[in-house]
């Protein structure tokens, strides 16, 4: 009872409005430590955050750093209208990266740890980079480079020497050429642009993308199916003295089918008469301007070049030379890269460093012809001769095959 009496009495003389004011203070102390202990709690994520949010500033200075390198190393200089697109570029996907983490914030941030939020962002990097790769996949091949339509064309003529010239060309670094010959312009036509694409090899930046089947200049629909794909492509045609080609043309076609005429047999409709059989393919080939005319209905001449196969097998240095500059190429085939075969009768290649044979043509190149009676050569001779002056006024230029007609000439009278 005294206790009780006591307090009623301290109660009664203390003032309630300093004890309303004490119980307030208790109470804003306590809430002010849970505030403390609450913001506590929420630090780490947000500074995770903040962290993150500098990660993607720094990768976004790094890529546009990289993507200027590579553009200079591939291109050389850029525009400053290519490289503001490039910047922009990379600014729209660092904003869309922004938003995603906002969001992310916005939803989880109270409940995730900092190892959750450095998870989502190793996972987006890896993420990031795996579509780069895939993306370089699909414009790129396995060879680091892209398969494109020729840009030239070897089109004639047959047993002119077209598969040394190409095998000559393929030494060029900045040649590349498919090994086989495509026919898509007069056999696989309906086979359609892509099939013809995905035949070639794949090219870098620089490089040309070539071609051979000596069957185009001579197939009369090759000249508007070649201009209907790149009216600009660079047409080569190697030529060589018709008698001589055909005679080597024969000879092919002995090798696979010995049971054949022989070769007078079928030159001539009527030997008695001198009557030449020009429907036969291995001479109407040789009628260069008749073929040549067509040809020219869809490209102009500076868009050919015609190459000497005699003087390709004399003086091969001198006629790669003309061929690179006509494809604008830098001379670096020349004539350290030939040696002659005593044996074929023609030069061959020297062997790279890496093997240990050279690089010759093979045994269909350079086989014996057999031997024709030299009347009848005479006379293919005087039938061809006003097709060769028509080709060399075509061309504006002389290929000399007279002087051959001349030396079996004097050697029949010997």
């Amino acid at each position: 009872m005294a206790f009780w009496s006591s307090t009623s009495v301290f109660t009664s003389k203390v003032p309630r409005k300093i004890l309303f004011m004490f119980t307030l203070s208790l109470s804003v102390t306590y809430l002010f430590y849970s505030l403390m202990s609450c913001y506590n709690s929420l630090q780490f994520p947000l500074q995770e955050n903040y962290a993150y949010q500098g990660r993607l500033v720094t990768e976004e200075t790094t890529f546009v750093t990289l993507r200027e390198k590579l553009y200079s190393a591939s291109q050389g200089e850029f525009t400053e209208a290519e490289r503001t697109t490039a910047v922009s570029t990379v600014k729209d996907h660092a904003e869309a990266e922004q938003r995603t983490v906002e969001w992310i914030r916005t939803q989880a941030a109270p409940t995730r740890s900092a190892a959750a939020y450095r998870t989502t962002a190793l996972e987006r990097e890896h993420q990031e980079f795996s579509t780069t790769d895939s993306e370089l996949r699909v414009n790129c091949t396995m060879d680091y480079g892209e398969k494109k339509l020729p840009q030239a064309i070897i089109i004639g003529v047959k047993k002119g020497g077209t598969r040394a010239l190409l095998e000559a060309l393929r030494v060029h670094p900045d040649v590349r050429a498919v090994g086989n010959e495509p026919h898509f312009f007069d056999r696989n036509y309906e086979r359609g642009l892509d099939w013809y694409r995905d035949l070639m090899p794949s090219t870098l930046e620089g490089q040309i993308t070539m071609e051979k089947t000596p069957s185009y200049f001579v197939t009369n629909h090759a000249p508007k199916r070649i201009h209907s794909m790149a009216r600009d492509i660079k047409l080569i045609i190697v030529v060589r003295n018709p008698v001589t080609r055909a005679i080597s043309d024969y000879t092919q076609t002995l090798s696979k089918k010995p049971e054949i005429p022989t070769f007078e047999v079928l030159a001539f409709k009527n030997r008695t008469l001198g009557l030449i059989d020009a429907s036969w393919s291995a001479l109407r080939i040789g009628i260069y301007a008749l073929h040549l005319e067509s040809w020219m209905q869809y490209f102009p001449l500076s868009q050919m070049h015609f190459v000497s196969g005699e003087r390709l097998i004399v003086d091969p240095a001198g006629e790669m030379a003309k061929v690179q500059d006509f494809l604008g190429l830098k001379r670096i085939v020349t004539d350290k890269h030939f040696y002659f075969n005593k044996t074929k009768g023609f030069p061959c290649l020297k062997k790279p460093e890496d093997s240990s044979t050279p690089r010759c043509l093979g045994k269909s190149k350079g086989r014996t012809h057999p031997k024709i009676d030299p009347d009848v050569i005479r006379r293919l001779h005087k039938f061809y001769k006003p097709f060769n002056m028509m080709f060399y006024q075509m061309t504006g230029q002389n290929f000399e095959w007279e002087l051959e007609e001349d030396s079996v000439t004097r050697s029949s009278q010997d």
